[in-house]
C-alpha cells in the first residue's frame, strides 16, 4: 500500500466513504454547508476532505483541532483550506434511558459560548493562522448535548457521559481569513500596550483564555510584544511580529 493511501485510510472513519460513522452534529452541519456542485467525502493529497468546492478544501471539526495539525498543514501546501468549527451559543442538555431513545429530561445550560472559546483550540495550529491558503469559520450555533449513563461517565455527571450532539440552528458565521481578522476581534477600549490580564477583563473572560488569545494573535503576527509588565508580557497591536 502506498504511504497516501495509508494517510487516506488513516483519516477514514470505519464504515467507508458516504456511509461514515459521524456524530450527528458533524453530519448535520455537512449538510447544512454543502452545495449541489460539492463533493463530498472526496480523497485529497492522501487524506479524506469533507468538502470539495472547487479548488477550496472545507473540513468541518467539531472536536479539537491538535488531531487535524498533520492533515491541515499538508494539504494548505498546495490547496486552499478553510477549517468550519462550532461554537455553542445556547445548549440544551438531554438525558435519555438506558434504552437510548427515550427521553428522562431536557434542561438548558448556564453556559454560552462566543467567538473568543475559539482560541481554547487554536494554540494547537497558532502558526498555520498567517498561512495564505488557511481562513476559519466559527458557526455560532444552538445544539443539544445527548447524555446516557456510562459506567464511564464522569464522576461530576453522577455517571452521566455525552453520547452525541446535535444541531438545532445556525446562529451566525464568522469568516477569519488573514491576521488582521484576528486582530480586529482586540476590543476597542483596550489598552495598548496590555497585558493578558487587561485582555480578560476587556473581553470578560478567564485569563487562561485571554493567554492562549494572546499566544495566538502573538504567532500568527496579529500583535507584538514589546516588553514586561512584573513577570507579563506586554502586547501591542500596533507592533506587529515583533517577540518571537
Amino acid at each position: 500500500m502506498s504511504s497516501v493511501q495509508s494517510r487516506a485510510n488513516a483519516s477514514a472513519k470505519p464504515g467507508g466513504i458516504g456511509t461514515m460513522r459521524e456524530r450527528s452534529l458533524h453530519a448535520a452541519l455537512k449538510d447544512w454547508y454543502a452545495r449541489p456542485s460539492d463533493r463530498l467525502e472526496a480523497a485529497v493529497d492522501g487524506y479524506w476532505v469533507d468538502i470539495v468546492r472547487g479548488d477550496l478544501l472545507i473540513e468541518i471539526q467539531t472536536g479539537n483541532f491538535s488531531s487535524l495539525k498533520r492533515k491541515l498543514a499538508t494539504l494548505t501546501e498546495r490547496h486552499p483550506v478553510r477549517l468550519v468549527y462550532p461554537i455553542a451559543q445556547e445548549k440544551w442538555i438531554v438525558r435519555l434511558a438506558s434504552n437510548g431513545l427515550d427521553r428522562l429530561s431536557r434542561r438548558k445550560s448556564p453556559k454560552r459560548g462566543n467567538l473568543m472559546h475559539v482560541f481554547e483550540e487554536l494554540v494547537s495550529i497558532p502558526d498555520l493562522l498567517a498561512n495564505a491558503n488557511f481562513s476559519l469559520e466559527v458557526l455560532l450555533i444552538r445544539e443539544e448535548e445527548i447524555r446516557r449513563r456510562h459506567p464511564r461517565g464522569r464522576w461530576r455527571r453522577g455517571g452521566w457521559g455525552t453520547h452525541d450532539r446535535a444541531l438545532l440552528e445556525v446562529v451566525e458565521r464568522i469568516r477569519l481569513r488573514c491576521p488582521s481578522d484576528f486582530r480586529a476581534l482586540l476590543p476597542a477600549g483596550l489598552p495598548d500596550p496590555f497585558t493578558t490580564a487587561d485582555l480578560g477583563r476587556a473581553i470578560g473572560e478567564p485569563r487562561y483564555l485571554a493567554q492562549k488569545m494572546g499566544y495566538c494573535l502573538r504567532k500568527m503576527k496579529a500583535v507584538g510584544v514589546v516588553g514586561k509588565r512584573a513577570n507579563a508580557w506586554l502586547y501591542s497591536r500596533d507592533v506587529c511580529g515583533t517577540g518571537g
